[in-house]
């Protein structure tokens, strides 16, 4: 398993992935039609080369030795004053529970640190099981937020932070 850096060019591949994990990741949480709208909003191409050249977001995807796409994290440096912020770690569902999701984690926690970071911190749906997981692996909730993501949808998440 490798970790490569994700171009602009490379964007639809992000696209094709967070199509095929949302639907199962959230099937339990979102209606269908919120699950679209936001699909649409931050996983349009468009919408992630605005993250990626406007807004400072980093991706790299997972990819197996046949290079096949199993995941992807994008994070940006100094979010937050010296604090990292993880916007999207996902896995295929069949990759769940192997040990790449800490990989990730800890690629980022890497590169943070790189750069002089105190912290990581990420938001989570509140009904999302991969709660369990950040918690696992050091993140603590730090506070609760709701955000309003237009058309009548919210955000209903834990902040979660890991001290570096």
């Amino acid at each position: 398993m490798d970790i490569v850096k994700i171009e602009k060019t490379e964007l639809a591949i992000i696209k094709e992935l967070a199509y095929t994990i949302w639907p199962v990741a959230y099937k339990e949480i979102l209606s269908k039609e919120q699950l679209e709208y936001m699909l649409n909003q931050f996983y349009d191409v468009r919408a992630l080369e605005t993250q990626l050249e406007d807004k400072g977001h980093v991706f790299y995807m997972v990819i197996n030795e046949s290079n096949k796409p199993l995941g992807f994290v994008s994070y940006e440096l100094d979010c937050l004053p010296q604090k990292t912020k993880i916007h999207k770690i996902y896995l295929l569902p069949e990759m769940q529970g192997t040990g790449l999701g800490k990989k990730l984690v800890n690629f980022v926690k890497e590169k943070a640190l790189e750069n002089n970071q105190i912290a990581i911190f990420l938001n989570v749906n509140k009904y999302n099981q991969a709660k369990f997981f950040y918690e696992k692996i050091g993140f603590a909730i730090v506070k609760e937020e709701v955000i309003d993501i237009g058309n009548n949808y919210v955000m209903d998440d834990y902040v979660m932070e890991l001290i570096l």
